[in-house]
């Protein structure tokens, strides 16, 4: 599946020219460096499947009017092998040698941080879905946009609805990587749980891409907590509850994770051992979220899983909504000039397949994260702002299961 997503995305780049930005022919690409391959591909192939998904899309649709001209996308992915230099080196090499007009995203903070900063210097917008660290949108720059929600706030949901479960939870356990990510995750959480009222008993950092947790696990389990907070790479996420049932650890009520719950692949991993876990997600394939290209999210979903053979997740709809971004911005710019696209970005506001794509003013969107618990090896939506369903709360520790 993934050579032949690489030779797909092939010959979608070779089958559009390239050209410098501003200038003719009647074609607009779109470059990016993704994790196609290395230890984060299994999450950055939601990012190349959904640019190219949606390209097709919004070209099917009649493409991009500027000036009374029509113009269709074109995609250049090149695959970055999870490796952050070479990530920089690819986007300098699709603005000084591929010459594509515009940007779109990696996956991962770590990432998008460093590739925005060639966005940045050489003042073309890059609309990115695969980053939200705080950090990215902290220093100023005008010509980065991003459609993940503050990382600050991913487990703003889930405490609004610790407050209101019973039995309430008094112990709680915080575990972090050491990424751009998840020390956003980590730092908003703290005040999080704490304006909530609620005290940390063990507060943790780990190092990224760590597969070893039995240290942490003992030090958990040492203060007996009622929920743990965890925050890191979805193989980081698997590593740490497999190890929690081999050493006998889970809390009294909960845990949730920043990663992995939504998708398919982390309930096949852990197979019944993903029972009761909760998560967070900014989207559901739901009908009610409307889209001029694909009609509603229901589309966009059962189109996908018939292209890609496994279905997408939230990373997967802001990557289209990325390029659906620029789709409108040039539209309403008429032209391909970067800074007048960027202008434009600044001010859109519509309804997409992911949600409301409206950017704030340092270039983040803001969106509600919806819990979601594992239930019978299905996503089932716990609560936004009230109870959506009946959470299975609390956990049975691992030998009463």
């Amino acid at each position: 599946m993934r050579r032949s997503m690489i030779l797909f995305l092939a010959a979608v780049a070779a089958a559009a020219p390239s050209f410098a930005q501003g200038g003719g022919g009647d074609t607009i690409t779109l470059g990016a460096s993704v994790q196609l391959t290395g230890r984060l591909a299994n999450t950055g192939r939601y990012y190349g499947d959904g640019y190219a998904l949606d390209i097709e899309q919004v070209n099917k649709k009649g493409g991009i009017t500027v000036g009374g001209k029509k113009y269709k996308f074109a995609l250049q992915i090149l695959d970055n092998q999870s490796d952050v230099n070479r990530s920089v080196q690819q986007y300098t090499q699709l603005l000084s040698e591929n010459k594509v007009n515009f940007l779109l995203g990696p996956f991962a903070s770590d990432f998008a941080l460093t590739d925005s900063a060639v966005a940045e210097k050489n003042e073309i917008p890059m609309v990115q879905g695969g980053g939200a660290s705080t950090q990215i949108f902290s220093r100023g720059y005008k010509y980065v946009f991003g459609t993940l929600p503050p990382a600050d706030d991913y487990f703003a949901s889930t405490i609004k609805m610790l407050q209101k479960l019973e039995p309430k939870p008094k112990k709680f356990v915080l575990i972090a990587a050491d990424d751009s990510f998840d020390v956003s995750v980590a730092k908003g959480t703290r005040k999080l749980l704490k304006e909530a009222g609620f005290d940390l008993t063990l507060d943790k950092e780990f190092r990224e891409n760590n597969s070893e947790f039995s240290s942490l696990l003992s030090l958990a389990k040492s203060v007996s907590p009622d929920v743990i907070l965890w925050a890191g790479h979805e193989t980081e996420a698997l590593n740490f509850i497999r190890q929690s049932k081999s050493l006998g650890v889970s809390p009294k009520m909960m845990y949730s994770f920043t990663v992995g719950v939504p998708t398919a692949d982390f309930r096949s991993a852990l197979g019944k051992d993903a029972e009761y876990t909760f998560g967070m997600t900014p989207w559901l394939p739901s009908a009610s979220l409307k889209d001029d290209y694909f009609g509603d999210a229901e589309q966009f979903n059962k189109m996908y899983i018939e292209r890609f053979k496994y279905p997408p997740d939230y990373h997967a709809a802001s990557a289209a909504a990325d390029v659906e971004a620029f789709a409108k911005a040039i539209a309403a710019a008429g032209s391909i000039e970067p800074k007048k696209v960027r202008d434009e970005l600044a001010k859109i506001d519509f309804p997409s397949l992911y949600g409301r794509i409206k950017f704030a003013e340092n270039g983040q969107i803001h969106l509600p994260q919806t819990v979601i618990q594992i239930q019978d090896n299905k996503v089932v939506p716990i609560f936004a702002d009230d109870f959506l369903n009946k959470p299975r709360y609390p956990m049975p520790p691992w030998n009463k299961r």
